[in-house]
């Protein structure tokens, strides 16, 4: 697609959410459009006639997500995250033949996964968290300003009543989204997979107590929800990023460099000092949801750092993307 066409398609897309011309005065008037901006003018609803701004929001947002979760790019992601467990399922049932057994090296569980499939979904989270999750999140989040940037269409999207605080909570929200179907994918993949290659119910937890085949499903939803929460840090990472640069490639390339190398300082010894407060730190803490009782430490932990990581890339995203000069 053209430059051209993709910024008339940025145009459509912003006015489709009901938006009209600049607020900040840095891009070009929507085409079609006449007038002063103000109640009555052309494109922006007059006051009475204009719907509560949620409303305006919740179709930004909707927007955000369609572009999102349509783009090849985001598809091919989706597509490796759910071929991961699959690999592992196929490559535990040759090796063990199915039966019992077959311990060794390997991601946290998968020693368990002969004797309940359930454990394909605890393996298959705790394979992708590393590496594979966080890397689809740095690229959604990286590209999320800097693509808009990149293309021309991100002056038509600041535009009223969307704003740029507005505009970027949404895109946020929306890589967050993202988090959470990428966690889910490979849920139900692990566990579609586990269910056709190896026996389902009652598990033993890490604690060595049995829990039901019930109870072992809401701790592997509690589980996702976890994994989902641990990408909160590196999603306000990315789009921070995103903000700096426009060139989608260039932050997605940033936002991946950035990971590996947060992974690469929590492996020194010598830098046990700090490990705490990188974000990946307390990533697999979700396995001790699979403790009786469950320890609540390191995921409270993990939690309060994802949300001090949120804050501050955040809001340094916040400072940057208001000060941004979108017509260069």
């Amino acid at each position: 697609m053209s430059r051209s066409e993709t910024a008339g398609a940025g145009e459509a897309r912003a006015g489709a959410d009901g938006v009209g011309t600049d607020d900040v005065g840095t891009g070009p008037a929507r085409p079609g459009a006449a007038g002063p901006v103000g109640p009555g003018a052309a494109g922006v609803p007059s006051a009475a006639g204009r719907e509560p701004r949620w409303t305006w929001t919740f179709g930004l947002f909707r927007s955000e997500l369609v572009m999102t979760f349509r783009r090849w790019r985001t598809v091919a992601l989706l597509g490796v995250l759910a071929a991961v467990p699959l690999l592992v399922g196929i490559a535990v049932r040759i090796e063990t033949g199915g039966g019992p057994g077959g311990a060794g090296a390997g991601p946290a569980f998968i020693a368990q996964v002969t004797n309940n499939g359930l454990f394909l979904v605890f393996t298959g989270l705790a394979a992708t968290l590393p590496f594979f999750l966080p890397m689809a999140v740095g690229v959604v989040a990286g590209d999320a300003v800097a693509g808009e940037s990149g293309a021309g269409t991100l002056r038509y999207l600041l535009v009223a009543p969307a704003g740029r605080t507005r505009l970027l909570l949404v895109k946020y929200a929306a890589v967050l989204t993202f988090c959470l179907v990428a966690t889910l994918v490979v849920a139900v993949s692990a566990l579609t997979v586990g269910a056709l290659l190896f026996p389902l119910g009652d598990l033993t937890t890490i604690s060595g107590t049995r829990i039901s085949f019930g109870e072992g499903l809401v701790r592997t939803a509690l589980i996702a929800v976890a994994v989902a929460l641990s990408l909160v840090g590196i999603a306000a990472l990315g789009l921070f990023v995103s903000t700096l640069t426009h060139s989608g490639i260039a932050a997605m390339a940033t936002t991946v460099g950035l990971l590996i190398t947060v992974q690469i300082l929590d492996q020194i010894p010598q830098l046990h000092a700090i490990q705490p407060y990188l974000f990946s730190h307390h990533w697999l803490s979700f396995a001790d949801l699979m403790r009786e009782p469950v320890y609540w430490d390191d995921l409270v932990r993990n939690a309060g750092l994802q949300a001090v990581y949120a804050a501050v890339f955040g809001s340094a995203a916040w400072a940057r993307f208001t000060a941004k000069d979108v017509t260069a």
